[in-house]
């Protein structure tokens, strides 16, 4: 019992800072006073809330008003948002144009609940298969895009998909070690590999896809059988992959540092 009010409290106090950004989004302009009415609490517990606000960016002073109003933490979130809802359309044709250059097939992957999840394909000309992997939900560390995902994911994420390094065929990685050494020259480098980790016969190269903020979001693969997308064929068509994946990062607000 002596557990649930601090934590009442704390919902309390969310669902007011949330408040405040509602009555901001509607007004455009408040001061504290107005806000404190409106939320129905003294000013100070109002300027507290405004002041977490603040320092999140999500709002900020209009300091010849001494009024409040949203700040660009509201428009970076929108455009990571954005930049999610709008990524299958935007990477559209260029994942389009690099089946054509690289005359294989051409997906895009998200990380989804620990898992990498294909948004969009292209095939190839060349392609042998028409396997449709959109909406398939692959291994991380056992994948190209997999891999671009974990080199770039939060701690948590990381230290969640070290828990379950399966195996699927004889060159899958399943050390830990390993896995983090692969990630570390992943980000060295800007690009991710598989050969025949997932399946036999097959190869795939990989690069980040980021959001306005930076963020790596997705990453886009190239795939095809292993005798045509060769081992040393991996670093000619990782430097056009990654002209690619910053031509989609670009598409969805990134511009660069």
């Amino acid at each position: 019992m002596g557990n649930e009010k601090p934590a009442t409290v704390q919902v309390q106090s969310v669902d007011r800072a949330l408040a405040i950004l509602d009555i901001l989004a509607v007004r455009g302009e408040a001061g504290v006073t107005e806000i404190a009415a409106e939320l129905d609490v003294h000013k100070s517990t109002a300027f507290r809330l405004i002041g977490a606000l603040e320092q999140r960016r999500l709002v900020e002073q209009v300091a010849e008003r001494g009024k409040y109003r949203l700040g660009f933490g509201i428009v970076r979130l929108a455009g990571a948002t954005t930049a999610r809802l709008d990524l299958p359309r935007e990477s559209q044709p260029v994942c389009e144009r690099l089946a054509t250059e690289l005359d294989e097939t051409v997906n895009v992957a998200v990380m989804d609940s620990g898992q990498a999840t294909n948004i969009t394909q292209v095939y190839g000309t060349a392609a042998v298969t028409t396997r449709n992997w959109i909406g398939q939900r692959t291994p991380l560390h056992a994948t190209s895009s997999g891999k671009v995902l974990l080199a770039w994911a939060a701690e948590d994420q990381l230290t969640s998909a070290m828990d379950t390094l399966e195996r699927y065929t004889p060159a899958t990685i399943t050390s830990r070690s390993k896995l983090l050494s692969e990630l570390d020259m992943i980000r060295e480098r800007g690009w991710s590999s598989t050969n025949e980790e997932l399946e036999i016969g097959l190869n795939a190269i990989a690069a980040p896809i980021r959001d306005g903020s930076g963020e790596v979001i997705a990453a886009v693969s190239v795939s095809g059988p292993a005798y045509r997308l060769t081992v040393e064929s991996f670093p000619a068509v990782a430097e056009k992959l990654c002209v690619g994946a910053a031509e989609i990062s670009s598409r969805v607000g990134y511009f660069g540092e």
